[in-house]
């Protein structure tokens, strides 16, 4: 027998009543979508326009004609890529409509769609590094994949905060602004464990006195995430990262596949792409070789 969005044995799991408990702890759950600007599309194809050269100005006696000049600009193309989270439930859980079988399916989901988003994101696409360089082409370009982003070697070791200074530094001479420092958790417990100097028990990370739990460097938020490489730390100014997210999400509701065991899968897929129109506002600090 077919299942029906009219069918008591999946009323739990409806698209319109779960469709919500995906998107939203997505955004939640996903570092990539925390640091970085949001931007919902409803296009195949999104298009971000990049001032490759500002037009001049220049001092101008009075009543002189000002001279004209124009901007030089570009677009970068994004075209998101579809990524998407399968979960398998059983027929009993289906059946129950309360609020939070529909929580368990839909936040099941949304954590498997962050973390690809989140390892896309902060990684790369290479599959292997050849030559000649293979590519998936199923999934967007990640930070590791920038050629023009700026760097500060750390030398291995983190003992004071004079990399992320030197990162926010270079962030200012082209204009951007740190917003957010990513590392992985196994670095940033290396950094939470090192003390402002010798002899002293207060942190070299600071705290938001208004979230405890939130911890800073130099007064930008510093994020965990499994996903960037351990050693590694992403200076990332919000207002030049964008993560282009296709306003549809499908969901998809099946009992065909696990007819013998009587289960249901349900199925989640949405599409997003990553936009760096200005690499060198972003920063890695890592070992250099």
């Amino acid at each position: 027998m077919a299942l029906y969005t009219s069918s008591t044995n999946v009323s739990g799991i409806l698209p319109d009543t779960i469709g919500n408990l995906i998107v939203q702890p997505v955004t939640a759950a996903s570092v990539a979508m925390a640091v970085a600007t949001v931007v919902p599309t409803a296009s195949h194809r999104y298009r971000v326009p990049i001032v490759t050269d500002d037009p001049t100005a220049a001092w101008t006696a009075e009543g002189a004609e000002i001279a004209p000049s124009d901007a030089t600009l570009d677009e970068l193309i994004v075209t998101p890529s579809k990524v998407a989270g399968l979960s398998i439930i059983s027929r009993e859980l289906a059946s129950d409509s309360s609020p939070q079988a529909q929580e368990i399916v839909g936040t099941g989901l949304a954590r498997d769609i962050a973390k690809q988003i989140d390892a896309a994101f902060f990684g790369t696409n290479v599959t292997a590094a050849g030559p000649p360089v293979v590519r998936n082409d199923d999934q967007p370009l990640g930070l590791l994949d920038l050629t023009d982003c700026q760097s500060v070697d750390t030398g291995g070791t983190i003992t004071n905060t004079d990399p992320f200074a030197e990162a926010l530094s270079k962030a200012e001479q082209v204009g951007a602004t740190i917003t957010a420092f990513v590392a992985n958790p196994t670095t940033v417990l290396t950094m939470a464990k090192v003390k402002k100097a010798t002899g002293s028990n207060e942190p070299l990370l600071g705290n938001d006195p208004t979230a405890p739990a939130k911890r800073t460097v130099l007064g930008v938020p510093l994020f965990s995430s499994p996903a960037v490489a351990d050693g590694d730390i992403w200076a990332i100014p919000i207002e030049r990262v964008q993560v282009v997210l296709r306003e549809d999400v499908t969901l998809d509701v099946d009992a065909s596949a696990y007819f013998s065991s009587d289960r249901i899968g349900v199925r989640a897929t949405m599409r997003v792409g990553f936009a760096f129109p200005h690499e060198a506002a972003i920063v890695r600090l890592y070992d250099k070789p």
